[in-house]
């Protein structure tokens, strides 16, 4: 359902705000091993809402 894939998406893209948020306060405290960490679980993060979203765009588009 579009519905589901959308809130996936969401939830994808919170949670990587919060890990670029979380990086960019380890990166300003100078714990870069740290907000590295952080700065690969938001890309992982980015990469599954993107995924997400072209996966609800499609199924918006096919309920038109």
């Amino acid at each position: 359902m579009a519905h589901d894939a959308h809130k996936k998406a969401a939830e994808h893209h919170e949670h990587a705000a919060k890990a670029h948020h979380a990086a960019a306060e380890h990166h300003a405290k100078g714990d870069h091993e740290a907000a590295h960490e952080h700065a690969v679980k938001a890309h992982e993060h980015s990469t599954q809402a993107h995924a997400h979203s072209t996966e609800a765009h499609q199924k918006s588009v096919a309920h038109q």
